[in-house]
């Protein structure tokens, strides 16, 4: 059970590395001019994953993968992994829940100020292409 705890906790530590990660890069793309930072599904899946972290906040619902991560070590008596001691210290914190719910709204505004400053474009295969437009048929 050890080792799929930490197989969670992996996932858990790359979804929160996509979240503040991605923000840094949509920053970093818009001034070194990198076009893959405006790709409309990589923003609103940015998006999604800030707001979906600040709503668990706000109602007071703990992190999903945490749970589950707690739930598969209890099985295991076992010593703390090195993926628990190290990843872990990456990622929790001792603090009060206010503490997580206030940075958590406010990277989420960040992120919707960066949502409007650094604007997402839909670019489709054909003007990747320079292909013309496609024509709409009645």
């Amino acid at each position: 059970m050890a080792l799929l705890a930490d197989a969670v906790l992996i996932v858990h530590f790359l979804f929160v590395l996509f979240v503040v990660g991605g923000l840094f890069a949509i920053w970093a793309g818009a001034v070194l001019g990198w076009i893959w930072v405006r790709n409309l599904r990589f923003r609103v899946a940015h998006l999604a994953a800030i707001l979906f972290v600040m709503a668990e906040s706000l109602v007071g619902i703990a992190c999903p993968l945490t749970v589950w991560e707690d739930f598969l070590r209890q099985a295991d008596s076992g010593g703390a992994s090195f993926m628990q001691r190290w990843v872990g210290r990456l990622i929790f914190y001792d603090l009060p829940e206010w503490v997580f719910t206030l940075a958590y709204a406010l990277f989420a505004l960040a992120v919707l100020a960066t949502f409007w400053l650094v604007r997402p474009q839909h670019h489709d295969l054909n003007s990747r292409l320079n292909l013309p437009p496609k024509k709409l048929t009645p």
